[in-house]
């Protein structure tokens, strides 16, 4: 009994030496945000003097429109904000000259420019870009749920599609957790978080940067320096997309949406455990969500919940089988 008794105690003095060497979640951040900023603020000094470029709006009555807007600076909010109240709050995600495009990221050449919306005849786009965005709001989540006292490291996010009837969110928890399994209320807490968020209506600013600039935003995770260079080999520019919610700084493989505020129905509906793989356990987060314009009546919600607490399946390298579940601790409530 007294040696179990002092080994509790040493792994408590353990775990808080631990966690005094490693930089608190707040200085990660904050060290994630000044570099973003400092990059964000470069690449717009590229563009001293004003230069004007046009813009050829295309979509129901708006083919032929012309606007002539900023080079460099001007985004297709910009130009959203130049027809109506409709186009700003209803507007997704953008293609230019036929690509895909984040709502802010400003233009850089004359082009054509559709605004896209989760209504349009064909939303496939905007419904990719959407899923992706629930499951980055996870991860945002995810990372600040159990504040100083775990450690999180969020992996790489599947590309799932919306057919799989959940966005997915790969996480390594802290090791001290690896036999923890979240309750309703703590599945309910991370809902509470992401409806947090959601209200504050948050931009996800996009920017494209060069390997080297992820790299040093992400010092502190050897997993996502692994996927920096993972990105930047497979895209031909050989650059990489960071986004920023706040202050979290996130890599996304595709586009986002523009706003948190877009996001309306939103449920965390399960953590299911994967089984051990190179960073340690791993987890799938799993969660539904339904955008400000496509409500669904609560009889529908539930059986689409019921299925988005189903482990979705994706191709990957296989891991062993997940420990068996004991009893497990809370997640801090969010207020």
């Amino acid at each position: 009994m007294a040696s179990r008794a002092v080994c509790r105690v040493f792994q408590r003095r353990f775990a808080s030496t631990a966690a005094a060497q490693r930089p608190s979640l707040a200085e990660v951040r904050s060290q994630r945000n000044a570099v973003f900023s400092r990059e964000q603020a470069r690449q717009r000094a590229l563009y001293p003097r004003i230069e004007k470029i046009e813009v050829s709006m295309q979509g129901p009555g708006l083919d032929g429109a012309l606007l002539v807007m900023n080079k460099g600076m001007s985004t297709p909010l910009s130009c959203a904000r130049h027809l109506t109240e409709h186009h700003v709050t209803n507007s997704a995600l953008a293609l230019v000259d036929g690509e895909p495009w984040p709502l802010h990221q400003p233009l850089t050449h004359s082009c054509s420019l559709t605004l896209l919306t989760f209504k349009d005849s064909d939303p496939t786009l905007v419904n990719e870009a959407y899923w992706r965005s629930c499951a980055a709001l996870l991860g945002q989540v995810l990372e600040t749920a159990f504040k100083d006292d775990y450690t999180v490291e969020l992996l790489r996010t599947p590309e799932v599609p919306v057919l799989s009837g959940a966005f997915c969110c790969d996480v390594v928890l802290d090791p001290h957790l690896d036999s923890w399994t979240p309750s309703e209320e703590s599945l309910r807490s991370l809902t509470r978080g992401a409806q947090q968020l959601i209200h504050q209506d948050l931009a996800w600013e996009p920017l494209e940067v060069a390997p080297s600039v992820a790299l040093e935003a992400f010092s502190h995770s050897r997993c996502k320096q692994e996927e920096v260079e993972q990105k930047a080999s497979q895209n031909p520019k050989g650059t990489v997309m960071l986004y920023r919610c706040g202050d979290h700084v996130l890599l996304s493989g595709g586009p986002l949406v523009a706003r948190t505020g877009l996001c309306s129905q939103y449920e965390v509906t399960a953590l299911h455990s994967l089984g051990q793989g190179s960073w340690g356990l791993h987890r799938r987060a799993q969660g539904l969500s339904l955008p400000l314009q496509l409500q669904a009546h609560h009889t529908v919600w539930r059986k689409l919940r019921q299925r988005a607490e189903k482990l979705v399946d994706v191709p990957g390298p296989e891991v062993a089988a997940p420990p068996s579940p004991p009893n497990s601790p809370q997640l801090p409530a969010s207020h």
